[in-house]
């Protein structure tokens, strides 16, 4: 684990920003067993980046939002691999040990990728992701976004 964590602040001035940050991120070794909080308000692109980024890594098929849901699980082929990914949406939650009554605690443990939205839903209760992306849109509906880095498992892309 790094000492400290790595800030990058980026600008996504449209959509096609959002799917090369996805593509960018898919091509992570250490994508295939990170977890990925996403911060933003209600329409601030988080289902729509982890859609881009699931596509990338070859997910098929329907991808959902997990609003109500709570959870998608997803199988995908990286690198010759099977890899497990589940895409988690914290909104409805009203208490943070919603989660743990839920089992999302044995998914949090186990191997795969994890994204998930509202992570402050469940506050201090789950491990710290390796990955925070924080967005926001500004006035001229682009995407003002805070990557930040708190492990050395996701980052080989963005040190180039």
């Amino acid at each position: 684990m790094n000492k400290s964590a790595q800030t990058y602040n980026l600008l996504w001035i449209d959509e096609q920003q959002t799917l090369d940050f996805a593509q960018k991120l898919s091509l992570d070794p250490g994508i295939v067993d990170a977890s990925i909080a996403l911060f933003g308000n209600l329409g601030s692109g988080k289902t729509s980046l982890t859609r881009y980024l699931l596509r990338a890594l070859g997910v098929q098929g329907t991808i959902k939002s997990p609003t109500y849901a709570i959870v998608e699980s997803y199988e995908t082929l990286v690198n010759h691999q099977e890899m497990l990914i589940w895409h988690m949406d914290f909104y409805r939650f009203s208490d943070p040990y919603e989660w743990e009554d839920a089992g999302l605690r044995d998914i949090f443990a186990s191997k795969g990728l994890k994204i998930y939205e509202w992570p402050e839903k469940i506050a201090a209760l789950a491990p710290k992701p390796d990955m925070e992306i924080h967005l926001h849109v500004n006035a001229l509906d682009q995407r003002e976004v805070v990557l930040r880095l708190n492990t050395a498992k996701v980052c080989n892309v963005w040190a180039a």
